[in-house]
């Protein structure tokens, strides 16, 4: 059975195509992420992943990691 969630992050910090690279970079190296899509001019980021392997609050270090501020905003 796939677990796989839709867990969507907001970041007001996100101001070009270099920022979108390194954080779907980072959120795409944890175990459990399946896919990131980073959306610059929004600040939507949609992560889409394992709960059971990686959470919410992990995907928000991941960014917070490369130096970008991020919070959870649904899953």
């Amino acid at each position: 059975m796939n677990a796989t969630k839709k867990t969507l992050l907001r970041s007001q910090e996100l101001n070009c195509p270099s920022c979108v690279a390194k954080i779907e970079k980072a959120l795409t190296a944890l175990d459990g992420v399946e896919k990131a899509r980073v959306h610059f001019t929004t600040g939507r980021i949609e992560v889409y992943h394992d709960p059971t392997r990686v959470s919410g609050e992990d995907l928000v270090k991941a960014v917070r990691a490369v130096g970008y501020d991020a919070k959870v905003a649904a899953f």
